[in-house]
């Protein structure tokens, strides 16, 4: 009876508890080794997210410096359209009400201003050139070369009332030519514009003689225009 017992028993019962500890170990080894590998890729996700959310920022920042720069840009140009518009009604206005249609138109004012000062207005020369000839604007520029004879102070408002006349006129120069009791002479260079006239006027030229006036013409004190 005793033989057929130890028979029936399981043989070498701890070489199998050796061998399922072993295979227990290796299992826990497995699962140790994916959790690091889990760990690790979690570290480098984190790593991957984190500058990912930098670069985000980075990006974000560089795209609103970007937007702000091209608004500052882009300043200058709002209202543009009524910028033009207004540009374009002043520089009609002063096309129209500055500038003379005609030489005579010249002529009569250099005249009412030397009168009004009560300085003499002796000689004229005048050369022109046509600007702009080809283009819808074509101008005529007149220079002009003045002798002048009188006191200091109304020759001085003479030049002054050139300057803040209705008529454009340019002083290009002023040259002392002599005194001589009290009467200063003066040389003044000058230059204006003459336009061509709108729809809505009919210019009438009076044509200058050789380029010059002398005291006894129109110079000598006409009616503006």
């Amino acid at each position: 009876m005793r033989l057929m017992t130890r028979r029936m028993l399981p043989p070498n019962i701890s070489e199998r508890a050796r061998d399922l500890l072993t295979r227990l170990n290796i299992y826990y080894a497995g699962v140790a080794a994916l959790a690091l590998v889990n760990l690790y890729l979690l570290i480098h996700i984190g790593f991957a997210w984190r500058a990912a959310n930098n670069q985000n920022a980075a990006a974000f920042e560089q795209q609103t410096v970007s937007m702000k720069t091209a608004e500052i840009a882009t300043r200058p140009l709002q209202g543009l359209d009524a910028k033009l518009e207004r540009a374009t009604g002043q520089s009609n206005m002063f096309y129209e009400e500055r500038l003379p249609l005609a030489d005579s138109d010249v002529v009569a004012e250099l005249g009412v201003l030397a009168k009004k000062q009560g300085v003499k207005l002796m000689r004229v020369q005048y050369v022109e050139a046509p600007v702009m000839a080809e283009s819808a604007g074509a101008l005529t520029e007149i220079r002009m070369d003045a002798s002048l004879s009188g006191d200091y102070r109304p020759l001085m408002l003479f030049i002054n009332g050139l300057e803040r006349d209705k008529m454009f006129f340019l002083v290009r120069g002023v040259t002392l030519t002599g005194e001589q009791g009290g009467t200063v002479g003066l040389r003044l260079g000058l230059a204006t514009y003459l336009r061509a006239p709108v729809a809505t006027e009919k210019a009438v030229v009076v044509p200058l003689q050789n380029g010059t006036f002398a005291s006894g013409s129109p110079v000598g004190g006409g009616d503006s225009r």
